[in-house]
Order: C-alpha cells, then structure tokens, then sequence
C-alpha cells in the first residue's frame, strides 16, 4: 500500500501543517473506501491509480480552502474526495486517449489490463464520486457538473485544435483554463463553501486557484524544456517527442522571423529523437520561453491579487507561498 501523501509544500504555520496532514489522512481512508467493491477486480483497478500515491494536490488545496471558514464541516473531507476521484478518473480516461504506458511510475491502467478496463474504471470513479456528492447538497452537484463539462469541454478543444482563424495561444490558455484550471478552482470553491466562508471569499479562493491552476500547467511547459534532470516528472522533451504544442512551442511557431526557420521547422511536428538536443538548445535560447514565463507570472499575479483580498491567516499565507512556489519550480 502507497505511504500517505506528506505535506511539504511552505506552508509557513506548524499548526496549519498539522491540520492538513491530518486532513489528508482522513481522505486518503476515505478515498480508498468509497471505491471498494463486492467485486474484487473492480476494487483493484479502482485502487491502481491510488495506490500509485500522488501528491493529492487538489484535495490540499479543498483543505486549505476550509481554513477560511470552519475547517473541521462535516463536508469538507468528503468535498476533497470527490475533487480526487474525479482526477483520477481522467487520469484513467487520459491514458486511454494518450496511449500511456506509464502513470506515476507505475504501468497504466490500459497498459496493465486494457483500454476497456481503463475507461469503465474512469467510469466508476466518476459514479462513486456522484454517490458522495449526492449527501453534499444541490449546490455542490451543481458546480459539479458544470466543473465536469468544463473538463470535457477542454479535452474536446484540445483533441480537434483551434478553429480556422483562432488565434493558437489564445486557444491553448483556454484549454488549460478548462481541463486544468476549472478542477482546481473547484478544489478552492468546495473547500471554502463546504466550510460555511462568506460568499465573496468563496468567490476569491475559486478564482485565485483557477490562476494557480493554469500557472502549474504553465510551469510544466517551461520545465519540460528548461530541466536537465527530469524535475517535471518526466524526461526532458517529452512533449516535443510527442509533438504537443505547449506554450513556448507555440511562440516559435506564431514568429515569422528568419532566424526562426530552422527552430520552427524542428517544432512543426514530433521532433525525432535525433533532432531533440538541437530542438531543445536552440527552444531554451529562444525569446518564447521569456514569453512562457511572463504569462505564468500573469496568472501568479492575478491569484495573489485575489488572495490579498482574504483574511489574514495563516491558510492566505499558504497559498501566497504556493503562488511563490509556482514561479520559483518553473526555473
């Protein structure tokens, strides 16, 4: 069985770790129970990904989030789980659409069994998370479900590219806003409302973790192509392996100037294995990863403008720390 996750992100209060580590644990039980099955193989693939471990990222934040109102509500825990089981059902749903083989350095669901597997099991992550849901009250499922077609809604964008005349960097914010930004601002929104917090500070923590959401996914782009030791979690230039056009890539290809001909026509598509420590010299000189950077740091900006909007408690200071800790892992 995976260690449960540890805290060890700044969180600059003792007594604020304390009460998130003993949060996380109290997901994590029930996390692994609310997808236990009279079947047992359906338990089994249900707990493959869990068992993997993983930061529970987003259910920190559902915790942190409670810290502006009463921490201890009886929803918030349950709250956390929900956010969880719906990650980790488009973990599922992911690898099936990307092929993965691998997924937290464990082999895949579709790679362990197959990719009928994979997707029913998403499946019933999703439904056990709906079960839970329905004891949290029609506003949660609400916010749910528009949270969910947001999910959708990105991977669809994403998966048929932008329209004729869309601008492609524009496009591509608004994926990341719908599959990665939407799921964690639901992270701060059900934390804050689950906990009883005024309507205007529910309000800042959903869109200052909408903002921090975007700037991760923003921060991967930039690691992928700046790290020389894996930092992101996976190899250096995977994504231009595999032809994803992230942020700086996309900077490259929007510029006309000469100098970037040959960069633009490594970048058109998959760059060959034999192509890739050119591609990545001549992409981490290039004026797209300053660009990449500063539109991280745009969204940095505008969560810590709603952050400073909250009350002054330790839980701020947290996730003025995180805004920190975004900038400072993308190099």
């Amino acid at each position: 069985m995976a260690a449960p996750p540890v805290v060890d992100l700044p969180f600059v209060d003792e007594r604020l770790t304390e009460d998130v580590t003993a949060g996380l644990a109290s997901v994590e039980k029930l996390l692994r129970s609310s997808v236990e099955s009279e079947d047992s193989f359906i338990t089994e693939a249900s707990r493959h990904l869990i068992e993997a471990g993983g930061k529970r990222f987003r259910a920190m934040l559902v915790l942190l989030a409670a810290q502006f109102g009463d921490a201890d509500a009886p929803g918030v825990v349950p709250g956390a789980v929900v956010i969880e089981l719906t990650h980790l059902a488009t973990l599922y749903h992911d690898d099936v659409m990307d092929d993965a083989r691998v997924r937290r350095g464990s082999p895949s669901a579709n790679a362990r069994w197959d990719n009928t597997v994979a997707i029913l099991t998403g499946d019933y992550l999703f439904a056990q998370a709906s079960e839970i849901l329905a004891d949290l009250g029609a506003e949660v499922i609400r916010i749910q479900a528009q949270t969910f077609s947001s999910l959708v809604r990105g991977q669809i964008r994403e998966t048929i590219g932008p329209r004729q005349g869309e601008d492609a960097i524009t496009h591509y914010l608004q994926v990341l806003a719908d599959k990665t930004g939407s799921l964690i601002a639901t992270s701060g929104r059900f934390g804050s409302l689950l906990a009883g917090a005024p309507t205007d500070v529910v309000d800042r923590v959903s869109r200052a973790c909408e903002a921090i959401g975007i700037a991760w996914q923003l921060g991967d782009d930039l690691l992928d192509v700046a790290s020389s030791s894996g930092e992101s979690g996976k190899t250096p230039g995977t994504d231009l392996r595999e032809g994803v056009r992230t942020l700086p890539v996309l900077h490259v290809l929007a510029s006309s100037a000469p100098q970037d001909e040959r960069l633009r026509e490594l970048l058109a598509g998959p760059v060959a294995e034999e192509d890739l420590a050119e591609a990545l010299h001549l992409l981490r000189a290039h004026p797209a990863m300053k660009q990449a950077r500063e539109e991280l740091m745009r969204w940095t900006d505008r969560a810590r403008h709603d952050l400073a909007g909250l009350p002054d408690i330790p839980a701020r200071s947290a996730f003025l720390a995180l805004c920190d800790y975004v900038v400072a892992r993308s190099g």
